[in-house]
């Protein structure tokens, strides 16, 4: 289990989902808030925009963030540490035995992440969702929703297992994975879902017995994907058969059952 130790210059910022924050030193300080990173302290905007209209907007893009972190699976408050008097040291880990990777945004592309995977980010980095399509996100076992990263500094993301980094333009510009494996990739990746097979005896047998149930994703272009070796499925599985309740099931494929 990994965990990040990020050292903070007076005055810097850094904000996480909240059960994620682990110690800290006295001179940070240490503040939850419902408002993401692009509205500090959902203060009243500059302008004349306040009054009743004001406020009204300004919990209106709260209650929108709010939610987009809800339907990401993340919780519905950011921490937020702020060093004060010199420089300060904070950790942070993820929920699962397994790997964490900083990711370096230069403000020319996004990264997009599923769903869980963020732990910590400078305050210069915006949180958001994205939507990968009703029916390409139900058929690949993750949701249809994405986490989405944008803006410049560092995001700091988690995931279980081992990683591997690969580029789909090292393989022909497309790469064949289980849906549960994938942690990360560079916007200008396209993400979709295939069938396991055709409608034939084979692609039967791969559906009932292989283990990847009906689909895997398909990540296609040239760019950076981060791969996890472990999924949460399959430690939920392996946990309940440890423990006398094996939700694998026979099969191992379509008609195993999810644990919990």
């Amino acid at each position: 289990m990994q965990m990040a130790v990020v050292s903070l210059q007076p005055g810097q910022t850094v904000y996480c989902e909240a059960g994620k924050f682990l110690f800290k030193t006295t001179n940070v300080t240490m503040e939850t808030r419902l408002s993401g990173p692009s509205n500090p302290g959902g203060q009243q905007p500059q302008g004349g925009a306040g009054g009743m209209g004001g406020m009204l907007r300004q919990a209106m893009g709260t209650a929108m963030q709010v939610g987009q972190r809800a339907l990401a699976g993340e919780s519905l408050a950011f921490q937020y540490f702020t060093s004060t008097g010199g420089e300060g040291t904070v950790g942070f880990a993820g929920v699962l035995p397994g790997e964490m990777r900083a990711l370096e945004l230069d403000g020319t592309r996004a990264w997009f992440a599923e769903k869980d995977a963020f732990v910590a980010a400078e305050s210069t980095v915006d949180f958001g969702i994205a939507f990968q399509g009703g029916r390409t996100g139900r058929s690949g076992g993750e949701g249809f929703i994405l986490e989405k990263f944008t803006g410049r500094g560092t995001v700091i993301i988690a995931g279980a297992g081992n990683f591997i980094d690969l580029n789909p333009a090292d393989f022909g510009g497309r790469i064949e994975v289980d849906t549960g494996c994938v942690v990360a990739f560079e916007e200008g990746i396209q993400y979709g879902v295939q069938r396991v097979g055709g409608l034939n005896r084979q692609g039967l047998m791969n559906a009932v017995f292989g283990g990847e149930g009906l689909s895997l994703a398909t990540l296609e272009g040239n760019g950076r994907v981060i791969l996890q070796s472990l999924t949460i499925e399959s430690l939920a599985n392996a946990l309940k058969k440890a423990q006398g309740g094996d939700k694998q099931g026979p099969t191992g494929g379509l008609f195993s059952t999810h644990a919990g």
